[in-house]
């Protein structure tokens, strides 16, 4: 069936594989013979319970999360995993962060409410725009943990290989990276990211995490929400769930798993990211904003180094039928993100309009 869509290169919420959106529409009314949505149906039912089993047991197919990993469905998205990151963390009551673009800023600053926060990297003295080395990082004896944003979704950077903790825990944020390739689940002591960049709708936050972090002595005022003892112990089911979000997300771990799992997204991903970048590198009038070493395969930002020119840019591929390609707010320029859904058609057809205007426009 033919559908009347755009290239849509938005950072989130972001397009999805069409595959996965004919099968709930299909379901959207009537679900596998339940007589109604999955929207109206109760979380507590042993109908969507299987749906909830089901989407577990698919993403710990496709990571291969260890046994001793716990996956919990969150609600609202990966902002409130800030909080609940050092509430739940800080048993020392300090924590490092490596702090490489907006987010992990965020998180930084979030958390220095509940302790003592080291900043022990950042890459902000050149706007955000490579990886510091993180080789040999002063990490504190007293941290519980060292944070990471390991794909920044605004300025486009990417960890090419893992810090080295010195044995603390590595908690990472990879919400705009999340199953967009393999991950060895055991080198984290947690990982979680929102769901509506690569995955599904907005709001839900998975979070994976080892537990041995799941404690119980936590302070009494901490929400009940935000500890992880009370989604551990209730299945995610301690309230009603996102349970749409949950639905969706599943349909996509099958469509993952049936496509040849993480090891053949990466190198789809990889090779999407080639055709961005091998134009950015030869273009005159386009060039990248981070360091060849450092790039994204998710999000990749580009300037003309005019403003004036990036706003006309925007203007003249929104006019052409690509959409959501303004970069953010606080960087300005352009901004293509290509996540997993995306396909190869539409960077290429991105590619192609660019090389045509810089053309046009020399």
């Amino acid at each position: 069936m033919a559908y009347d869509r755009i290239f849509n290169f938005s950072a989130g919420p972001a397009t999805m594989p069409v595959e996965v959106l004919e099968e709930i529409a299909a379901e959207v009314l009537n679900y596998r013979g339940s007589g109604m949505s999955v929207m109206e149906m109760s979380h507590r039912s042993k109908v969507f319970q299987q749906i909830v089993d089901e989407a577990e047991a698919d993403l710990r197919e496709l990571m291969h999360i260890p046994e001793n990993y716990k996956v919990l469905f969150i609600q609202g998205g990966a902002t409130l995993q800030f909080s609940a990151i050092p509430l739940n963390l800080m048993k020392n009551g300090v924590a490092d962060y490596i702090v490489t673009g907006a987010w992990s800023k965020k998180a930084a600053t979030e958390a220095k409410k509940y302790g003592k926060v080291n900043v022990i990297a950042t890459s902000e003295d050149r706007n955000y725009s490579y990886i510091p080395d993180c080789s040999d990082l002063p990490i504190d004896e007293d941290a519980d943990y060292v944070y990471i944003c390991e794909n920044e979704t605004i300025h486009g950077t990417t960890y090419p290989v893992l810090p080295n903790t010195k044995g603390h825990v590595l908690v990472s944020d990879q919400s705009s990276m999340f199953l967009s390739k393999p991950c060895n689940v055991a080198d984290y002591g947690v990982i979680y990211g929102g769901v509506q960049k690569n995955i599904g709708p907005a709001g839900l936050a998975i979070v994976i995490i080892r537990e041995d972090l799941i404690r119980e002595d936590l302070d009494p005022k901490t929400p009940v929400y935000l500890r992880y003892d009370t989604h551990a112990s209730n299945g995610s089911m301690y309230n009603t769930p996102n349970c749409w979000a949950i639905y969706v997300c599943g349909k996509v771990f099958k469509h993952l798993l049936k496509n040849g799992g993480l090891e053949s997204m990466a190198k789809i991903n990889e090779a999407k990211a080639k055709v961005m970048y091998d134009f950015l590198d030869s273009s005159k009038l386009f060039h990248g904003t981070v360091d060849r070493r450092d790039r994204s395969l998710m999000n990749i930002p580009f300037v003309t180094g005019d403003k004036d020119k990036d706003v006309a840019v925007i203007a003249a591929t929104k006019a052409a039928g690509f959409d959501n390609l303004k970069g953010h707010k606080s960087v300005g320029g352009l901004r293509a993100s290509i996540y997993n859904a995306m396909p190869q058609e539409g960077v290429e057809a991105l590619v192609a309009f660019l090389k045509k205007y810089e053309e046009e426009n020399a």
